[in-house]
């Protein structure tokens, strides 16, 4: 599966104005839900929770890559937030973020496709000009093909 293919431009959001992780990861999947992705959102939300609680999804440098594989998924999707103000967030680094990359994905990927395309992100955003791109860009397409 192509990163192209769950990334789509309508789930790129720019200047966010949530104030807490339980804001941002809401907004986000009230927009992957209105697009049918999700089917409960309550659900979802707290499977990306549980998830949180093992351990960091701020990668660092500014940006959080938390994740969920629910019962409560339709179809594999990516959601970005880009927030005014950078928000607490357990980071390797320690430091707030300001791009939140949500991965929601089915339960039944038995693939682990999810976690190939979380390492593809990833390494993306090893490359500092990938990371500007998606911190700064205001170009959805942009975006979309740094990360691919």
């Amino acid at each position: 599966m192509e990163l192209t293919t769950i990334l789509q431009s309508n789930f790129i959001q720019f200047d966010m104005k949530a104030q807490t992780k339980n804001q941002v990861l809401e907004q986000l999947i009230e927009q992957l839900a209105a697009s049918g992705m999700v089917t409960s959102k309550q659900g979802f939300l707290e499977d990306v929770l549980e998830r949180e609680k093992l351990g960091p999804t701020g990668i660092g440098s500014g940006i959080a890559i938390p994740h969920g594989k629910s019962i409560h998924v339709n179809e594999a999707a990516i959601a970005i937030g880009r927030m005014v103000d950078v928000i607490e967030w357990e980071s390797l680094d320690d430091q707030p973020v300001k791009t939140i990359i949500l991965f929601a994905v089915p339960e039944s990927d038995h693939q682990n496709t999810h976690l190939k395309l979380l390492a593809k992100v990833a390494s993306s955003l090893a490359n500092e000009k990938t990371c500007y791109i998606v911190l700064y860009s205001n170009d959805k397409e942009e975006i979309i093909e740094a990360l691919s």
